[in-house]
């Protein structure tokens, strides 16, 4: 049996190549190895507060930038978490045996609670529906960065309870993650991972930028007080550069030396600008003429979501009958 990969991104603020080169990039390269499930959340996006008008825009947004980032819809499934319901429905069940001391855990929870004036439960119960998101497909392997490592052990201790407390139900996700590309980080502060709701306008490359914005932000991105590239010394700015390079270029170290070894940050900056511009090109391309069929695109949308539904149907229903909720025979 093939093992199913499941994996999912906000519509909210605007994908970067971040997102790219540490998400969807790898997405385009596994999905023929596995049964695939692409999904964006918009559940989880509203726990905090999205304007309707922009939210809807951004799911349209992301799903066509999958697409021409090369998810193909023909193996793949693309589909919006709220199309099913399924995620919400199993969400409340397993929220039902996830202890609260185990949410009180979540450090991410606490990071953006402390950032917020007022702070909705959604917030506080996201990590048990992104467990429902996993569990509903009985997913083998969820391909998440380190920020999300902690919610994927939780996932995996819901189902463990529930397993304990009423027979085996789900699959038990795995822990490894094999499939998790580049680290990309802030151009502003390279101590942080880039993020999609940064504010600051040097922070993060986004995928639709046009050329000029992209050498903009790339030429203002932070480097170190050494007169050119060193391997030996170089600071986290400059090697997060480097690294956006070899993402792209696919380059080995020992190329990636040969060419940088000792050049100057200008010509370092220009180079990886460029490398980011004409690999951001095809995409660019590719989505605008998806965007331009917005029929195609409703349609990925739809038909993701239905071949999705009978296996989230099936898991609901088993956890409703495992729990004794009633369910109908007819």
């Amino acid at each position: 049996m093939t093992p199913r990969v499941l994996s999912g991104i906000q519509p909210s603020g605007n994908l970067h190549i971040g997102n790219y080169l540490g998400a969807l990039a790898n997405w385009v390269r596994i999905q023929h190895d596995y049964e695939s499930i692409f999904c964006i959340v918009d559940l989880h996006a509203i726990t905090v507060y999205q304007k309707p008008d922009e939210l809807r825009a951004k799911i349209r947004e992301i799903a066509a930038l999958f697409l021409a980032a090369g998810i193909d819809p023909k193996h793949s499934r693309i589909m919006v978490q709220s199309t099913v319901s399924g995620h919400a429905e199993l969400a409340w069940l397993l929220t039902c045996v996830t202890p609260m001391g185990w949410l009180d855990r979540m450090t991410q929870f606490k990071a953006k609670s402390a950032a917020q004036e007022s702070v909705g439960d959604g917030l506080f119960q996201y990590p048990v529906l992104m467990a429902a998101d996993i569990l509903l497909y009985q997913a083998n392997i969820v391909p998440v960065g380190e920020d999300q490592m902690q919610h994927l052990e939780l996932a995996r201790d819901i189902a463990q309870r529930f397993n304990s407390l009423y027979g085996d139900t789900f699959v038990m996700p795995a822990t490894k993650l094999p499939l998790v590309g580049a680290r990309v980080m802030g151009l502003d502060d390279p101590s942080t991972k880039m993020s999609k709701s940064a504010l600051g306008a040097g922070h993060a490359v986004a995928m639709l930028d046009d050329p000029t914005r992209i050498r903009k932000t790339i030429m203002k991105a932070t480097t170190d007080s050494n007169p050119g590239v060193d391997f030996e010394t170089m600071g986290s700015g400059v090697a997060n550069l480097l690294a956006i390079f070899q993402a792209f270029s696919e380059w080995t170290n020992d190329q990636m030396q040969a060419h940088f070894a000792g050049m100057r940050y200008g010509d370092l900056k220009k180079q990886v600008a460029e490398m980011t511009i004409s690999k951001l090109e095809p995409i660019q391309k590719r989505y605008a003429e998806i965007v331009a069929d917005p029929g195609y695109l409703e349609g990925v949308l739809r038909d993701g979501a239905d071949a999705v539904r009978p296996t989230a149907d099936a898991t609901v229903r088993l956890v409703k009958e495992r729990m004794g909720i009633y369910t109908p025979t007819a």
